[in-house]
């Protein structure tokens, strides 16, 4: 009986300065917040990026012109338009086809910047040189007509794929299925348009796309090498397999410094690493909020303390004890920061939600809800034993004569 009694003091004296308490909270509230919503923040980028490498395809890799980041490691699928310096040649790619196991497919690409024009219209885009296979590397979905076909590419014919701003930029509400589309001054009829890729790693880049054979981008941009070959193979673990077997294979015509090869899988693993890093660093920034708003919580008990001293002496007068009086003020402190750490909670939920939509990824944390919350306990209780036994250790006589 003792203890709630105890506990219904503390409550009446926290509900007694309702601004002031929410106030003493309201650093609580700011710390949980922020070390919820930023480690979501953290989170949500790792899964987003995750899922969008993922939609790219985790089982290939790239074999690149030129040493790439001193190990092969390095990422650039910027190479100028002319390709100078890439010995990367068209017959490689049926070779690595035909290395088998784990191998299950390999095509040649190219990618030149230029403009599209139809009529009065003209927009930029990115030409993709590709083959048909490009379609079961990047994970391209045909929306309306089809893609292009082994045959036209064998027969460098003059048609075209356009992405969906391209189609919308150039057309606007029309078809622009079996019209023209010129590009480099030469005339292309579109064949089929793909579906949005969203506004993701590469999305974005991919609606501005035009397709075409690659044997007709080499011919009209007088291009005779490719600027990368993607190699698909049969499972994520066997990466490592089939990076060495291309790695040999290209090894018996090019120099080590002619080529480069990596997949994605390295390079994601390695951008998770660092994000990991920099979440834990982005929660470390916000829990000093809620050292901030720990020292609040013991500044104003102590004040509460200074002004309660009668309160206290006339309590110690009829049979509390040190024990009783230390156990008020800290619960007082505890309730505080557990009040004020749920209402944190429930506001960086929220946030996580917010930030989910934003990144459209998953940005939902457990670790971080349940490490705020404890954290927040821990500093009603640590913050609260200071003006707790200073409370507890008042002389009863002096506090009854305190004015």
């Amino acid at each position: 009986m003792e203890v709630l009694e105890t506990v219904k003091l503390a409550t009446s004296a926290i509900k007694r300065n309702k601004t002031r308490s929410f106030l003493t909270m309201l650093g609580i509230i700011i710390g949980v917040f922020a070390v919820i919503t930023l480690v979501s923040v953290g989170t949500g980028l790792k899964n987003y990026i995750t899922e969008q490498f993922e939609s790219i395809g985790a089982n290939v890799l790239y074999v690149m012109p030129g040493r790439m980041g001193g190990d092969g490691e390095g990422v650039s699928f910027n190479a100028p338009p002319n390709f100078a310096g890439s010995k990367l040649k068209n017959s490689y790619v049926e070779e690595i086809k035909n290395l088998g196991e784990p191998i299950e497919d390999a095509t040649g690409y190219i990618e030149i910047p230029g403009t599209a024009k139809y009529r009065n219209n003209q927009t930029r885009i990115t030409i993709g040189g590709s083959s048909p296979d490009i379609i079961n590397f990047v994970s391209l979905k045909v929306k309306d007509g089809r893609f292009f076909t082994n045959s036209e590419m064998y027969a460098s014919r003059k048609v075209a794929v356009i992405g969906p701003e391209v189609a919308s930029k150039l057309y606007g509400n029309m078809e622009p299925l079996e019209k023209e589309i010129i590009i480099a001054d030469s005339r292309f009829k579109v064949v089929g348009t793909l579906e949005s890729m969203g506004s993701g790693i590469a999305g974005g880049e991919m609606d501005r796309s035009v397709y075409i054979p690659i044997t007709t981008a080499q011919e009209t941009f007088d291009i005779k090498n490719l600027q990368n070959i993607m190699v698909k193979f049969t499972d994520k673990d066997q990466a490592d397999e089939a990076k060495f077997r291309v790695k040999a294979l290209l090894s018996r015509t090019l120099k080590e410094d002619d080529f480069s090869v990596f997949n994605q899988g390295t390079l994601l693993s390695t951008i998770s690493s660092i994000l990991q890093v920099l979440t834990v660093a982005l929660g470390g920034i916000a829990a000093i909020s809620l050292l901030v708003g720990g020292i609040g919580i013991m500044n104003i008990m102590l004040v509460s303390v200074t002004e309660r001293t009668r309160e206290i002496g006339i309590r110690k007068s009829v049979g509390a004890t040190n024990g009783d009086i230390l156990t008020q003020f800290l619960v007082e402190s505890v309730f505080l920061s557990l009040v004020g750490g749920s209402i944190g909670v429930i506001l960086g939920i929220l946030g996580t939600i917010v930030v989910g939509k934003l990144i459209s990824a998953n940005a939902f944390s457990l670790w971080s809800i349940i490490l705020a919350f404890g954290v927040s306990a821990f500093v009603g209780i640590i913050f609260g034993v200071a003006p707790a036994a200073k409370a507890a250790k008042l002389d009863p006589v002096e506090a009854l004569r305190y004015e």
